[in-house]
């Protein structure tokens, strides 16, 4: 049940069969500590799958009375959901602001002090400034990585320099597509980076690259569409402020790649519900691939199970079943 640890899903369980134990019959019944059980019947309470028993004709009052699974669990679920879009939303706002920002500032070359941006062109150049700033951080450094798996070229270059800033308490969080966790260098080297005190997540699909150095200096390609171009410093406030805000909301949602990753309340994993959302949105096959991180023969191959779930025998068709069952 999403939402429900372990825990409070087995004392739930119980009360549904024994709503008149007590803590310390629950503890007993369940092989639990007193202190967890009373945790789990908050979080139970919190979820409002608990009520007062004084609300119930006929019980008597200062005890707990389960809810009806039929009634409590639709009521979560639906919750779950009126969150999941939420939090899309603000996703979406978020980096439409970002783009409007961005867009502000990228032709704007003449006043480019005035604006503290910086044009770094050509890869080079980027990968001078980056180890520059990597040697000099000294409390954080965010990072979106999109595009898929890492090479192993690229992966190696970086340790030193992470190795440093990690060993001098530098905290470091990064947010990879949750296509690499297929990709076997990519997740030994975020295992690398999780023993040495970095954090790694993953989501299906992000923004844009980029990597905010002690919440000062950002970099970010000058044309996200084609990064060999170079990149743009920024150490402007407001837009700093902007980028730290959409990197949290990314990954307050993001999994930790060493966390399983298990289907939804209607059998959908993020990555294929991603996949519906872009290719509503007119998202041709190889460019949501490019989006996610994906070869275009494993998009096609994740679109035609979608479409055998949905059974539905054509695009048009898959789109409109998906749309009635929720899934977009």
């Amino acid at each position: 049940m999403r939402g429900i640890d372990g825990a409070a899903q087995a004392v739930y369980r119980l009360m549904l069969t024994d709503h008149q134990l007590g803590v310390g019959e629950l503890a007993d019944r369940l092989g639990m500590s007193e202190d967890g059980v009373r945790a789990a019947l908050d979080q139970l309470a919190d979820l409002r799958l608990l009520r007062p028993s004084d609300e119930v004709p006929g019980e008597a009052p200062g005890g707990l009375r389960p809810v009806d699974p039929r009634v409590g669990l639709a009521a979560l679920l639906q919750h779950n959901e009126s969150q999941r879009l939420r939090r899309e939303q603000e996703f979406e706002e978020s980096q439409a602001a970002i783009t409007r920002l961005l867009a502000e500032y990228r032709d704007e070359s003449a006043n480019e002090e005035n604006h503290r941006i910086e044009r770094l062109l050509g890869m080079a150049t980027v990968q001078a400034r980056l180890e520059e700033l990597t040697r000099t951080i000294s409390t954080e450094c965010l990072a979106f990585s999109p595009g898929g798996a890492q090479s192993v070229t690229s992966l190696e270059s970086s340790r030193p320099l992470n190795s440093d800033a990690l060993s001098r308490g530098v905290h470091m969080r990064t947010v990879y597509l949750d296509s690499v966790r297929k990709d076997r260098a990519t997740t030994r080297h975020a295992e690398w980076l999780t023993e040495l005190g970095g954090q790694v997540r993953t989501v299906p699909a992000l923004p844009l690259r980029m990597i905010i150095f002690d919440r000062e200096v950002a970099l970010v390609p000058i044309d996200p569409a084609n990064t060999r171009k170079g990149a743009v410093q920024i150490t402007s406030v407001g837009v700093i402020t902007a980028l730290v805000s959409l990197f949290e909301q990314v990954w307050a949602d993001a999994t930790p790649l060493g966390t399983p990753q298990e289907p939804d309340e209607q059998g959908l994993t993020r990555q294929e519900r991603e996949l519906l959302r872009l290719l509503g949105q007119g998202y041709t096959d190889e460019a949501a691939g490019k989006h996610l991180g994906l070869s275009l023969r494993t998009v096609r191959r994740m679109m035609a199970d979608l479409m055998e779930r949905l059974g539905a025998r054509s695009r048009f068709e898959a789109g409109l079943h998906a749309g009635r069952r929720g899934w977009l």
